[in-house]
């Protein structure tokens, strides 16, 4: 199935918050979903790189980078090695780069846009952070939903 938004939409419109339309696949994997593991990091993606480390089997990790455009939160190293952890999808409201590369892998990855830059390594940020960003609020255990049609969150599982 690749159109499952238009399905839970239509079945639980009542139970989900429906992302703005502002998000660019860059993955090769369209459909993911998961419980999320959210972060609040900007312009510094320590945290991401400490997460893409754990385990990811049935989770979606969730950056809110402030919507920054400056430097990219997700590349082709960090992406690897969610794959490599089982990551279902990482969603950021921020940038991502290597996006040819992204294309290939077997992993979601939604973001506002491509950047070429790099972030600064300061360790800055906050893991399981309440994240607000496109008209929706996620909290860590919450549950996404994503495909090409855009994105949604529950907080109880679906499916």
């Amino acid at each position: 199935m690749l159109d499952l938004l238009p399905d839970l939409c239509d079945q639980h419109g009542d139970l989900l918050q429906v992302a703005d339309p502002v998000f660019q696949d860059f993955g090769g994997k369209a459909l993911f979903y998961g419980r999320a593991v959210t972060l609040s990091c900007y312009e510094d993606n320590s945290l991401v790189r400490e997460l893409v480390t754990r385990p990811g089997h049935g989770k979606v990790m969730v950056i809110d980078g402030g919507g920054s455009l400056r430097r990219a939160l997700l590349g082709d190293q960090l992406a690897v090695k969610a794959v490599e952890q089982g990551w279902e999808g990482i969603l950021i409201h921020g940038a991502a780069r290597d996006v040819g590369t992204l294309a290939t892998l077997a992993l979601g990855v939604k973001a506002l846009a491509a950047c070429p830059v790099k972030t600064e390594k300061r360790g800055l940020g906050e893991l399981g952070a309440v994240v607000s960003f496109a008209g929706v609020t996620i909290h860590e255990g919450d549950y996404v939903y994503a495909d090409r049609n855009g994105v949604v969150v529950s907080a109880t599982p679906l499916i």
